[in-house]
């Protein structure tokens, strides 16, 4: 067993990183922990659920099975599943209308939006927590997080990622991040995580 791995409490004690680690992996406990919460509630499993939100906050030629497993880190037979359950609840529409046949696109059925009102809010506990934060601790914890998150895509850790950082109208200057398409120098605050105009580089 190696002295060195970062979930030894000796090793998290000699190196700030690997606590941070072990931090993070805590804090996906937590996602787990809200999604199952929620999906024993509806009847949903976690996947149909974070599907079903995505679909609800994001455009539409995102919503498809190839997408959706990328998004999620699964297999398309994962997504495919999960597919087959919301159609057979009634919860989402297949959109065959594009040129290719086989291909479809998912939106929300009228009782799918309905169940948005009740999915949407899973990880209100875990926001209610960081809104104890001040505004210049919840600036630095979000820079921290946005740019670790785009170096995890740069290395292939993370596959999907729409931040700022990785979208070709996102430009560093000297001193300032500067979106060409908004036209406007942006704050640390004002990188997005999950922007709906991203275009990759």
């Amino acid at each position: 067993m190696k002295n060195n791995s970062i979930f030894n409490p000796d090793q998290q004690q000699k190196d700030l990183s690997s606590k941070i680690v072990t931090g993070l992996e805590r804090i996906s406990e937590v996602f787990k922990i809200l999604l199952w919460e929620k999906s024993k509630v509806v009847g949903l499993s976690p996947i149909q659920i974070q599907i079903l939100v995505f679909i609800a906050f994001h455009k539409e030629q995102l919503c498809n099975v190839s997408h959706l497993a990328k998004e999620f880190n699964v297999t398309k037979p994962t997504v495919s599943d999960a597919i087959k359950i919301l159609d057979k609840k009634g919860l989402i529409i297949k959109d065959y209308s594009s040129s290719d046949s086989r291909r479809y696109t998912i939106q929300l059925s009228g009782t799918g939006k309905t169940m948005i009102s009740e999915i949407h809010d899973f990880a209100n506990p875990l926001k209610s927590q960081l809104d104890h934060f001040n505004q210049p601790e919840l600036e630095s914890l979000f820079e921290t997080i946005s740019e670790l998150i785009y170096k995890l895509n740069r290395t292939g850790v993370l596959t999907v990622q729409r931040t700022c950082f990785g979208c070709q109208f996102y430009q560093k200057n000297e001193t300032s991040d500067y979106c060409r398409l908004l036209e406007k120098e942006l704050m640390s605050k004002d990188i997005r995580l999950d922007c709906p105009e991203f275009e990759e580089k």
